[in-house]
């Protein structure tokens, strides 16, 4: 009877003991919690920036044909938009590298004056056809050959030309390490002005990052054009990345 009692007071004990434990590691928590909330803390931005050179090309190449009927009209437009487009499979662009962005018929109207003040109805003219073609070039040595051949084909309405990066990893990743580099220099010429140490990173966190045109006459027309082609200047693409970085403090 004596040594049934005593195991279950062990027990009860042991019980007791293990609840403690588990109301203790929540307000173990919360102390760390409450601890690294008082530390002193200062946050600084950094910012970044990588540039390279292009190595592809975005352009809108658009056919324009007026005349009096829309069938007219469409059947110009079509004619020469299909020379451009062999013309440029012909120049090494891919089908995946071509895709149609825009196609309109638009009436077209004439309005008349009228000299006692009324307003007459618009004068139906004629109709325009306007067919659109995005188109991606890989080789940038081409691209000013393209252009003109275009042009010469029938195309009369572009947009401006974008350059990009088809893998810009390595100009983001390096924009990336020139950030936190920046943020820790900031860190460390604010502390000691202030007098104070800087501890450990606590936080990091990326808030935004672009990219983002840099004009430069560094590629100039005789390096990206044949002789009588279209001058292009390609220039840099600069890639930007900033970030928060959270330091402790040492008081």
């Amino acid at each position: 009877m004596f040594h049934g009692t005593l195991g279950r007071r062990s027990g009860a004990g042991l019980f007791a003991f293990s609840l403690a434990l588990a109301a203790a590691a929540p307000l173990a928590a919360r102390a760390e919690d409450a601890a690294r909330q008082r530390e002193a803390t200062i946050v600084v931005t950094g910012e970044g920036s990588a540039e390279v050179a292009p190595d592809m090309a975005l352009i809108d190449l658009g056919v324009v044909k007026d005349a009096k009927t829309a069938r007219e009209a469409l059947d110009a437009n079509n004619k020469a938009m299909a020379d451009i487009l062999a013309a440029l499979k012909g120049d090494g662009i891919a089908d995946k590298d071509l895709q149609t962005s825009g196609f309109m018929i638009n009436p077209q109207y004439q309005y008349p004056q009228s000299s006692t003040g009324e307003n007459p109805p618009p004068v139906l003219t004629g109709f325009q056809v306007t067919n659109t073609v995005t188109l991606r070039v890989r080789d940038l040595s081409k691209l000013g050959e393209i252009l003109d051949k275009a042009v010469t084909l029938g195309a009369n309405q572009g947009n401006a030309i974008r350059f990009l990066n088809d893998k810009p990893d390595a100009a983001v990743s390096a924009a990336r390490k020139k950030a936190v580099e920046n943020a820790m220099a900031k860190a460390k010429e604010l502390t000691d002005a202030a007098g104070v140490g800087l501890g450990r990173v606590l936080e990091i966190s990326e808030t935004s990052y672009r990219a983002e045109p840099m004009p430069m006459m560094r590629a100039v027309a005789k390096d990206y054009a044949a002789a009588g082609a279209v001058p292009i200047a390609a220039g840099e693409n600069s890639y930007s990345v900033t970030v928060n970085v959270t330091f402790a403090l040492k008081i």
